[in-house]
């Protein structure tokens, strides 16, 4: 299955839809937009996963990375994810405690 990565930007936030899966192969992908929308000087990253069917480790390795970018520039990330299946795997990885998660995407840019 293909990824496909779109970047909008609201103000200060820039709100990342991601859609298909997100694995080994496509994961290159993902992190150079996460890179490239992070070196636009967002001071909000909003990662929608809603559209996500599957990600492995070097996709969740990617959102980290890319958490501790925007952080370093004193920036955040939220993700907002309502499918149980990629909710259970941040929950089994303890990622759920590293990022914040929420179920809409009003809930996430109001924080």
């Amino acid at each position: 299955m293909e990824l496909d990565v779109g970047i909008a930007r609201e103000d200060a936030a820039c709100v990342v839809t991601i859609t298909g899966e997100v694995d080994v192969y496509t994961s290159p992908i993902l992190r150079e937009r996460l890179v490239q929308a992070a070196g636009d000087g967002c001071g909000l990253m909003i990662v929608d996963l809603d559209q996500v069917g599957f990600i492995d480790s070097s996709g969740l390795g990617v959102l980290v990375g890319a958490l501790r970018r925007l952080r370093e520039q004193g920036s955040e990330m939220h993700i907002v994810c309502t499918v149980e299946q990629i909710l259970k795997i941040f929950r089994i990885t303890g990622l759920d405690k590293v990022f914040p998660i929420f179920a809409t995407m009003d809930q996430a840019r109001s924080i």
